[in-house]
């Protein structure tokens, strides 16, 4: 899932940049390049609508070996390069029953197998947006809060008790292992305009 806040932070402050950008010190400048172009590579990595493994359910996860150990560690740098605050193995074409997400001020969790065992009746519709999704942002129903269970990647049993962002986030995530999309869990207007600006532009020759 993609930070809100990166998006909302850059939007509220454009207009503050137009006018100290010419005071701006070469190395903040050099160093918002350089965050934006590690963000690029990563974005890269991470596959993109209409990928057709956006679209595959994944499996459950029967080994805990080294390989898992490797898929989680590259997926936490990914999303940390990529500026997110979750991650689902199937959107780097692995299908396998695992995400990374971030907790508001902690850090990162994998969890294997993951199962939302609980979720509350309490509601609340907020934008979202993805990674493997561009700039696409549509408001989205989720429970306010959840729990929920699975797997560390060495095997031991987790579980937590989340609200606020972090059970967005979750839920987000656990969409993507059925091959679910936040277009598909937004109203009718909102998913044309989106797959509007998916549509891939015709190349002018």
């Amino acid at each position: 899932m993609a930070d809100d806040h990166t998006h909302d932070h850059e939007h509220d402050h454009a207009h503050e940049h137009d006018h100290e950008h010419d005071h701006e010190a070469p190395a903040d400048r050099a160093l918002e390049q350089e965050r934006a172009r590690i963000r690029r590579q990563a974005l890269a990595q991470i596959r993109q609508y209409p990928d057709v493994a956006l679209r595959m359910k994944a499996r459950e996860v029967t080994e805990f070996d080294d390989f898992l150990i490797q898929l989680v560690e590259r997926m936490q740098l990914l999303m940390h390069d990529a500026q997110g605050v979750g991650l689902a193995a199937t959107q780097i074409g692995v299908l396998q029953r695992i995400f990374i997400f971030e907790p508001e001020g902690e850090v990162g969790y994998a969890v294997v197998n993951p199962r939302i065992v609980e979720s509350s009746d309490v509601k609340l519709t907020e934008e979202e947006g993805c990674l493997s999704l561009g700039d696409v942002r549509v408001p989205v129903e989720r429970s306010t809060k959840v729990v929920l269970e699975g797997k560390d990647p060495s095997g031991d049993e987790v579980r937590f008790e989340l609200e606020g962002l972090s059970a967005r986030v979750v839920q987000h995530e656990y969409d993507h292992l059925d091959g679910v999309l936040i277009i598909d869990r937004t109203d009718p207007e909102h998913r044309k305009q989106a797959l509007g600006e998916l549509r891939p532009q015709p190349t002018l020759v």
